[in-house]
């Protein structure tokens, strides 16, 4: 019996050739040559092999260390290219060129695939938004007065940024709590997860220029599963008055494939039902495509099972972030990132941090190696997603993973 050919993953695959997320990997002989990937099944193309052995116009876009040639040259690039893929995994006459450039998965190392320009993270689950506001201000309203407006977010450190797969150092910083009569300095002892979906830019747009809610997809290549990882009491000693620095700038994680936009369209849902009349520039009932994403996420502790946040309840979508993101005027650049926010639903076994699961520390979840409220030093957090595909097949989104190293001493 003949061994399958990796050009012919299972039945049913997520990451069939109905998906094809662009990654960047290196291989044990050439571990100096960082070359575009494309996934199939637990296999990863070279990209650019590919595109020069078929002598391919878009050689010039995938033979590249990096993904930001193609996130640049825009969206009929994108489909172009798409398409292109599509024929090379599928079409028979190419198996015998396409096969030996199949590299399996496990034989890899995948990097950050694009230069991080500029990292921006939104707050825009009303279930998240309003377990933070209960948590925090229990004799108070949950949701501040502007969050019905406008999508809430802060300007994050693009530098710290960080693939699937990189340790993550517990960081250091002050803490006070209304117990304390002054800070102490010391390793974070409240440090958490945010399971978030960031959507990558690809096309700049010019300063001063805002971005429509209808040219979202002209701007937008793909997306990725994120993780903000927060550090609670560093956070909450800092953030009055300007918001998040420290507690949350020491490490985002990423997953090293971008699934693009094209590969979602069987998973597009309306957006939960809004309550408070939009500005014109974020009002999206007359968009033609509904903006909100049916993407399953599964958050995982030491291999166990915690959290299954669902993307599609978020109340703001990500072509309204992208709308308020720049209507002051400020300019998108390749490779910009920027965060949905927690994604956390009505359940408790849906929200998405560790900060709503245990009520600030008040409730112990239960894992094989003990309970928890905050992550422990050893901890590996791994989010999985996958979102509706067409035909009734699963679109999968790569994986973003991070274990936790104790703090440096001294």
């Amino acid at each position: 019996m003949s061994e399958q050919s990796p050009l012919d993953p299972a039945e049913g695959d997520p990451f069939g050739p109905h998906n094809l997320p662009y990654g960047v990997f290196t291989t044990a002989g050439e571990p100096g040559r960082p070359r575009v990937g494309v996934r199939l099944g637990n296999h990863v193309l070279d990209a650019g092999a590919a595109a020069r052995a078929l002598g391919s116009p878009y050689a010039a876009l995938l033979d590249r260390p990096g993904l930001d040639a193609l996130l640049a040259a825009g969206r009929t690039a994108w489909r172009d290219v798409r398409r292109a893929l599509t024929a090379w995994v599928t079409v028979p006459a190419h198996r015998e060129t396409i096969e030996p450039l199949l590299h399996p998965l496990d034989a890899v190392t995948m990097l950050l695939p694009y230069q991080v320009a500029d990292y921006v993270d939104f707050y825009a689950s009303e279930h998240h938004a309003t377990n933070v506001g209960r948590i925090f201000r229990p004799d108070g309203e949950a949701l501040t007065p502007n969050w019905k407006h406008l999508p809430i977010g802060y300007h994050g450190r693009s530098g710290t940024v960080v693939v699937s797969g990189t340790e993550v150092v517990r960081p250091s910083g002050q803490r006070k709590t209304p117990a304390d009569t002054a800070p102490v300095f010391g390793p974070s002892v409240k440090l958490d997860i945010e399971a978030e979906v960031g959507f990558l830019v690809g096309v700049p747009s010019p300063q001063g220029r805002p971005v429509a809610l209808g040219d979202f997809r002209d701007h937008v290549f793909g997306l990725s599963l994120l993780n903000d990882w927060s550090a609670r009491d560093l956070q909450a000693w800092e953030y009055v008055p300007l918001g998040p620095f420290l507690g949350k700038s020491f490490a985002t994680s990423v997953s090293a494939w971008v699934t693009p936009l094209e590969a979602l369209e069987a998973a597009r849902t309306a957006p939960p039902a809004r309550d408070v009349p939009l500005l014109p520039y974020l009002d999206d009932s007359a968009e033609e495509e509904p903006g909100g994403l049916d993407i399953r996420i599964t958050v995982t502790v030491n291999g166990h099972v915690i959290a299954e946040p669902p993307f599609a309840t978020m109340y703001w979508t990500a072509a309204q972030q992208l709308a308020h993101m720049t209507v002051n005027g400020a300019s998108l650049r390749t490779g910009d990132l920027y965060g949905s926010g927690t994604v956390s639903g009505p359940e408790v076994h849906q929200r998405g941090s560790l900060l709503e699961l245990t009520w600030n520390g008040r409730d112990r979840i239960d894992l094989p190696d003990g309970g928890r409220t905050f992550l422990a030093d050893g901890d590996e957090v791994t989010m999985t997603a996958w979102a509706p595909g067409p035909d009734g097949v699963r679109v999968g989104l790569g994986e973003v993973s991070g274990r936790i190293t104790a703090a440096p001493a001294g």
